[in-house]
């Protein structure tokens, strides 16, 4: 709204050509959004706790010490991401951005399937919430809707095609089949961030530094100088997306500052589910989706200890893990809860700069 607002004067003032600079933006945006969920944390804090009162309800068949440590904890706390996100992006954005637009509408989606199961889990007091099909079925549906809004908004043939790290020319065409793997990445995405959401702090610093990751990947394949220069795959008007990542570093930030162990509210799979979703968004409209599995490869590993345990289970009656996903094994095995949350922010960091480094290897 500020860029809408003050660009057009910014010839003839020139503290109003700031907002011309996508980097200007990506800063205000991300700093915004951290006052704002400073601000807003303690009043929806205390607006969960209000109808919750017992707070999120805690899995049997979970860690026992779970069942002392985060008995009482208010959880959707996503609520507070998603304001301080959703609000901050629509300040520095440029609103004429339709790819903005389109990982907003993923976002809120995927926010909103997480709010109504958080809603059912709290007021119906078990930890079912909105049934597995009905959950697949939105998540397709907000996938494939984002996914083909975006294909809509780029340019031929990047629109369709499917980009391969390292290997410069490769666009493999999918043609129509794109806005399903799209819609693919965007569920995978998604569920894959919901499913490490399981102790303080596990998820959303991961999901920071993934998104600090996209926001250098958009502003880049956003810009003809730097895209040709690093042999990526220009994505007209890509460089907005920053903007919204920023917003996310700095809503994420804000609710860590709540969230850091002991915490005062988690984020539920209101947060998580949205989170997924809007890195998911930003992968396919930029056009590393692969790239994303790469940066993002905690969630695929936690991911797959829950396919691989399941499986398992079910072909011999035997766990492969003592606990899926994978945290909850290192729980069972008697590592303190800061050490797995430590070790695997670092395990995020490495991945992060593997992902990076495929920007430049061509």
């Amino acid at each position: 709204m500020i860029f809408n607002l003050f660009a057009p004067y910014a010839e003839d003032f020139a503290l109003f050509n700031l907002v011309r600079y996508t980097t200007f933006r990506a800063g205000a945006a991300c700093l915004t959004a951290l006052v704002l969920s400073l601000a807003l944390g303690p009043t929806v804090i205390n607006w969960l706790r209000g109808f919750q009162r017992g707070g999120q309800p805690i899995r049997a068949d979970g860690p026992a010490s779970h069942l002392i440590t985060k008995k009482g904890t208010p959880t959707m706390g996503g609520v507070l991401i998603l304001l301080a996100l959703v609000l901050a992006t629509l300040l520095w954005v440029d609103l004429r951005s339709g790819l903005v637009w389109a990982a907003l509408f993923v976002t809120v989606g995927y926010g909103g399937l997480g709010f109504a199961d958080d809603w059912l889990k709290v007021t119906k007091r078990n930890t079912k919430g909105v049934s597995a099909r009905m959950k697949l079925v939105w998540q397709a549906g907000v996938g494939l809707i984002g996914a083909v809004w975006i294909v809509l908004l780029l340019p031929s043939p990047v629109a369709t095609g499917l980009a391969l790290p390292i290997f410069k020319e490769t666009l493999i065409p999918l043609g129509f089949l794109f806005p399903l793997v799209g819609m693919l990445v965007l569920m995978g995405a998604s569920n894959a961030v919901n499913l490490t959401d399981g102790l303080d702090g596990l998820a959303i610093v991961p999901a920071m530094i993934a998104a600090a990751v996209f926001t250098l990947i958009a502003y880049l394949v956003g810009n003809r100088v730097f895209s040709e220069y690093l042999q990526l795959h220009s994505v007209p008007g890509a460089n907005e997306l920053a903007v919204f990542c920023a917003a996310l570093i700095g809503a994420g930030l804000g609710f860590l500052w709540f969230n850091a162990p002991p915490a005062a509210v988690f984020m539920g799979d209101t947060g998580s589910l949205a989170l997924g979703g809007a890195l998911g968004a930003v992968a396919v409209a930029t056009k590393h989706e692969i790239v994303l599995a790469i940066v993002g490869g905690l969630f695929v590993v936690e991911t797959v200890s829950v396919i691989i345990q399941v499986f398992w289970y079910k072909r011999t009656g035997r766990r492969v893990f003592l606990m899926a996903p994978l945290h909850h094994h290192f729980e069972k095995k008697g590592w303190a809860e800061a050490t797995i949350v430590i070790r695997f922010w670092i395990i995020a960091m490495v991945l992060a700069l593997v992902g990076l480094s495929t920007l430049k290897i061509r």
